[in-house]
């Protein structure tokens, strides 16, 4: 489920083609990713907006310096950079929300990308290591990364586990969870 405000092109663009990516950076790609911000695809600006200083950038990639690579399964490109990156179908939508212009969305992921480097487990269903794994968050505006793990999971020990890493068949290329 995404939630997201109508204001904005993403918005526009999902209800539109019904396809997306989800790139999700580290936290080394912080300074590209705050390049982004007070920026739309959106032209005109909506007022609102351009009260709050947003300008129409057409090429996010550029400035962000990023680079465009195709998607396998949906036409819209994913980040290069960012080490996880979903494909997505926009299966539902709705606007939602009091005093709020916003809309949820749907999206079924039909592949996903991981780099290798973050992936540990042999077999079919290697899994992200989260000791290798720095995503960054945005959390009120502000960034941050991860510290150290505050306390250890029982969740992590638990047979969960052994039932989410057991060995399973080799999953159709365009499935959630493959190798890229």
């Amino acid at each position: 489920m995404l939630g997201l405000g109508q204001m904005g092109q993403t918005s526009d663009n999902l209800i539109r083609t019904r396809e997306c990516v989800i790139n999700l950076p580290s936290d080394d790609l912080v300074s590209q990713v705050d390049r982004l911000a007070l920026t739309t695809g959106k032209d005109p600006v909506p007022e609102k907006k351009r009260q709050w200083g947003y300008r129409y950038e057409q090429d996010k990639f550029g400035i962000a310096g990023f680079t465009s690579v195709k998607s396998e399964s949906v036409a819209p490109p994913r980040v290069g950079e960012c080490p996880v990156q979903m494909e997505g179908i926009v299966h539902d939508f709705r606007p939602f929300g009091k005093n709020v212009s916003a809309n949820v969305f749907e999206v079924h992921i039909v592949k996903l990308h991981v780099d290798e480097k973050l992936l540990v487990g042999d077999g079919p269903r290697p899994h992200i290591d989260p000791v290798r794994w720095r995503p960054l968050i945005m959390s009120f505006c502000r960034f941050f990364g991860l510290g150290g793990e505050v306390h250890p999971s029982r969740l992590a020990e638990s047979d969960f586990m052994k039932f989410v890493t057991r060995e399973m068949p080799p999953a159709t290329t365009n499935s959630p969870g493959t190798r890229d």
